[in-house]
């Protein structure tokens, strides 16, 4: 299994290119399912969810075509609505076929998700939203089975903020008859991607970005062309590395406006921060970063996505923080490892108090989930000799030759076995 080895003490310098979103691709991917001609997608990161989705689209018969970031989806050739289990069980984003596949075709079968172990994500309010639509809904086998006629325009309040939820039922109101009214909705910039995306296919959706979503639903979709959103997740890992590691970096092709939080954090550490366009400078000036406290929440609040990431930093910065993670319930797995580089971090519940130290020290660790692994090569940045770090495939889950990316920038990083 292959490992990535980092040599801790080199600042980070110079220009990386962000690429697309993760978490915007692969709702987009799944909407094309929506459609009754080929669908475009460009900026696609060459990730190992994406690829999963990619399987997953042509095991229910799409004729898929992927080169040089570039996406062609062709549903007029779906011959199935299953999505098995073997496909679903390795990426929980698979469960976004089922509103479009019910939408489409008036039912589908989805196996019930796996993913990540970062706690507890139920798909209830998936389930509950497209019932209010219309569908006829079971869970047995270990599948939902959903099933309608024509869903119709219903108002649907979401318990609980939910991305994928909102996503999915969003998917399947765009060829209900009828308006739909989505409230407690999702805010997420991923969210307004995927809206963007299916208005360019014909889908008449409103409000998307806020929390009440209205959906005038159509008879058909169209064939259409949607870059996806840059990635800020990637882009706030990229600025975490450069303000641990004491450097200056410039990130391109991204949007500080989906990054606001993450950048009055890094402000708050004492980062310099300039945005010109498609563009972020941080300038840390040889500088140890200042502690910072914070509290992850749904968008526009800081994301749960960045948590580790800044704990890795407050782990080296001067003085205190406490990060409350509100979000998730296991997303504390990266602090063992933490501490096996020398952090000081005491976790008490939901709440993580990091007394920052001079200087980490090289260690073998292992990754406990995508962003986790991120942590701990943010960590080995800095930390003295070299860090062994293994169980990386979760990286490529979601960052796209971020080995290659950071090389790039001065770091002494590669993979290894």
């Amino acid at each position: 299994m292959q490992k990535i080895l980092v040599e801790g003490g080199r600042p980070l310098h110079g220009d990386v290119t962000i690429s697309g979103a993760k978490n915007a691709v692969l709702p987009i991917l799944c909407a094309t399912l929506l459609a009754d001609a080929p669908v475009a997608i460009d900026n696609v990161p060459r990730l190992h969810d994406v690829l999963t989705t990619i399987k997953l689209l042509r095991e229910l018969g799409a004729q898929v075509a992927f080169e040089n970031g570039h996406v062609t989806v062709d549903p007029t050739t779906v011959h199935s609505q299953v999505a098995p289990y073997e496909l679903v069980k390795t990426m929980r984003a698979s469960v976004l076929v089922l509103g479009p596949l019910l939408a489409r075709y008036g039912h589908a079968e989805v196996s019930l998700p796996g993913g990540c172990a970062i706690g507890s994500r139920p798909v209830d309010q998936h389930i509950k939203g497209l019932q209010a639509l219309g569908a006829e809904v079971v869970v047995e086998h270990g599948y939902i089975k959903a099933r309608a006629e024509r869903l119709k325009g219903a108002r649907y309040v979401f318990d609980m903020v939910t991305v994928t939820g909102t996503e999915n039922v969003l998917m399947a109101a765009v060829l209900a008859e009828g308006t739909t009214l989505l409230e407690n909705a999702a805010m997420e910039p991923e969210v307004v991607d995927l809206a963007d995306c299916l208005n360019a296919m014909g889908a008449r959706i409103e409000g998307a970005g806020t929390s009440r979503i209205t959906v005038h639903g159509v008879d058909a979709l169209h064939a259409a062309r949607h870059s996806v959103l840059p990635d800020r997740i990637e882009t706030g890992t990229f600025l975490v590395a450069a303000a641990m590691t004491g450097g200056r970096i410039t990130a391109h092709r991204t949007r500080a406006d989906t990054l606001d939080a993450v950048l009055d954090k890094l402000r708050e550490a004492g980062a310099d921060i300039a945005v010109e366009d498609d563009r972020i400078t941080l300038d840390m000036q040889g500088r140890r970063p200042r502690a910072v406290n914070l509290v992850t929440a749904p968008y526009p609040a800081f994301p749960t996505d960045m948590q580790a990431q800044f704990m890795a930093m407050d782990a080296i910065a001067d003085g205190v923080g406490v990060i409350n993670e509100t979000i998730f319930e296991n997303r504390f797995m990266h602090v063992l490892e933490l501490q096996r580089l020398g952090a000081d971090i005491r976790i008490d519940g939901h709440m993580a108090v990091v007394r920052g130290v001079p200087q980490l020290s090289g260690a073998p660790v292992m990754a406990t989930d995508l962003r986790a692994s991120a942590s701990l090569i943010l960590a080995g940045l800095v930390a003295d000799g070299e860090t062994l770090i293994d169980r990386i495939y979760h990286l490529d889950r979601g960052y796209e030759n971020i080995e290659a990316k950071l090389s790039a920038l001065g770091a002494q990083i590669r993979r290894v076995g």
